[in-house]
């Protein structure tokens, strides 16, 4: 029996994008349930599917498993491909993984996923920027240390699909990653995320939650999501 994967809305939900597109890009059979998130009253209504009521969540058979890290872990001990085979580009990959599953906080408040739109932010905070140069830094270390054109070398892996999110991040916002740039381009261009694009812009629902965060941060300039 393949696994389920349960996710969120395409437009907004950068956690549950990392799973899937790794998934994907492995070739890794699930059933893929989308379920849509409805504002505070998201997270009571899915501790029926994850037992801290948010998601992504995995479901293998009577087993759940919970949270991208967690799924990606799990996925890890059963499939290859999850990390690089390379030892030095493995142990990039994973520290560049659980950085931005731990941090990157101001990056993700003030410039939150909507794959749709795209923003002209009204300022730019001093931690934001602190955010937005070490995610240069670390495109562009991992980029010239193991050859490119994906993070950690030739073959997509884990660390690509994590900062995924980033990707729709930097042209929502029009921010500055250096020659960071060129991996972004290349992950927008991949099949599976432009597939997951056409899916969010083609959502006919908004969370105000989502909506108000963006209004907050900046003036929309577009807004490419179906009426």
């Amino acid at each position: 029996m393949p696994f389920t994967l349960i996710t969120a809305n395409r437009n907004y939900s950068s956690w549950s994008l990392r799973p899937w597109l790794l998934m994907r890009e492995l070739g890794v059979p699930f059933v893929d349930r989308v379920e849509r998130l409805t504002g505070a009253s998201s997270r009571g209504s899915f501790h029926a599917l994850s037992p801290t009521g948010q998601v992504p969540a995995l479901v293998d058979g009577e087993r759940t498993v919970w949270d991208s890290l967690g799924i990606t872990l799990y996925l890890a001990e059963r499939h290859e491909g999850v990390w690089p085979a390379e030892e030095s580009a493995r142990a990039f990959a994973q520290c560049a993984v659980a950085e931005m599953h731990a941090g990157f906080g101001a990056l993700r408040a003030t410039c939150t996923m909507n794959v749709g739109l795209r923003v002209r932010l009204r300022e730019r905070s001093a931690a934001l920027c602190a955010d937005v140069a070490r995610v240069r830094e670390l495109f562009e270390t991992g980029l010239d240390r193991f050859g490119g054109p994906w993070l950690s070398g030739p073959r997509f892996s884990a660390v690509d699909a994590f900062y995924a999110p980033v990707a729709f991040r930097v042209r929502t916002y029009g921010l500055d990653v250096g020659r960071g740039q060129a991996w972004v381009e290349r992950a927008l261009e991949h099949p599976a995320m432009r597939e997951w694009e056409a899916a969010a812009l083609a959502e006919p629902w908004r969370e105000e939650g989502h909506e108000a965060e963006v209004l907050a941060a900046g003036e929309i300039t577009a807004d490419f999501r179906a009426r």
